[in-house]
């Protein structure tokens, strides 16, 4: 028994330890950069004319499918292969066949954990500030999908805190979770659907009907990863006393998902979020988030990246526990 739940847990530490300690491997390439062209490529030849949110739907669903089916497929082809071997005797062959599964798993999972990245991001936007009003414009501008041109020094911390916290669910904690739930085929077609949501799925005149399925799709499966990573950056702080308040600021978010760990990091710190946001030249007059409209400084960063890493952490140990509980659960059932 403590075979198969090695090879169906173990991956998911590996992945994140890899992760905390090289970050994203972009110089050997990475699928999420193989997904933003297949999006890109779909929404350059079919978002235009008639029927765009048609054609969004066809296009872009058949993605989600093909990200999840693929793999799904694949694995149970090897698992199959497996358990045959296991029956006739042939154990060695059937460990084999267990680590094509773990391996290329591992790796998945390292790509799609965008932690250490994301931190280390966020912190050349207070570094490059430090410099100059322009360095930081430039550097939050890598992070941030609107115009950052005329940010002031406290719109450009406050919207790298922002974006913290909202990847904190999007890039660690949502595709953990999908992965405990539904393993490789979840975790790739949650970021496939992430990716989508990032790219065309905005209000405004060009994406408002192409993008609608994206957007909506991403709504869904973020609902529980963004509620779950508010509470346990709550924990992390050791302030489950803001809860109540959390949810009740998270509400007043534009996005059904992205006010909760926003508001969670709010409130923990003392400041406020939101306000108004320039997407290249439509301005979205956004909530205020948090209680306390003051200046951020490099305390807040150094608290907010502390509450980031150990929410990861929290994040990394419910994913393992939920995990095992369904391969326990399957094992019984059998």
């Amino acid at each position: 028994m403590v075979y198969p739940i090695l090879i169906f847990t173990l991956p998911l530490l590996l992945g994140f330890l890899m992760d905390r300690a090289l970050g994203d491997p972009m110089r050997l390439g990475h699928p999420i950069v193989f997904f933003g062209r297949l999006i890109g490529f779909g929404e350059k030849h079919l978002n235009n004319g008639t029927s765009r949110r048609l054609k969004g739907f066809l296009y872009n669903g058949s993605l989600v499918c093909f990200t999840f089916f693929l793999p799904l497929l694949t694995f149970a082809f090897l698992l199959i292969g497996a358990a045959i071997n296991y029956y006739l005797g042939d154990l060695y062959f059937g460990h084999f066949l267990l680590l094509t599964i773990a391996l290329p798993t591992t790796i998945c999972i390292f790509y799609m954990l965008s932690g250490k990245t994301l931190v280390t991001e966020v912190k050349g936007v207070f570094s490059a500030l430090s410099v100059s009003l322009e360095a930081g414009r430039k550097q939050v501008g890598r992070i941030v999908g609107r115009d950052t041109g005329a940010l002031s020094a406290q719109e450009i911390r406050t919207a790298a805190l922002e974006t913290l916290a909202e990847n904190l669910s999007d890039g660690v904690v949502g595709p953990m979770l999908s992965w405990s739930f539904f393993g490789t085929p979840g975790i790739l077609t949650y970021k496939m659907i992430n990716t989508q949501d990032s790219m065309v799925g905005y209000l405004n005149e060009r994406y408002r009907a192409y993008g609608f399925f994206s957007a909506k799709l991403d709504d869904l499966v973020n609902l529980i990863p963004s509620r779950t990573t508010a509470i346990l950056m709550l924990i992390a702080a050791g302030r489950l006393d803001l809860l109540r308040k959390t949810f009740q600021h998270g509400k007043r978010h534009l996005s059904p998902n992205s006010g909760y760990p926003e508001a969670a990091l709010a409130l923990v710190l003392g400041c406020r979020f939101g306000g108004p946001h320039d997407y290249f030249g439509e301005v979205v007059d956004k909530p205020y988030i948090g209680e306390v409209g003051r200046e951020l400084c490099d305390e807040d960063l150094q608290r907010a990246v502390q509450i980031t890493q150990r929410t990861e952490w929290l994040a990394l140990g419910l994913s393992l526990l939920v995990r095992l509980l369904l391969i326990l659960l399957i094992i019984w059932y059998l």
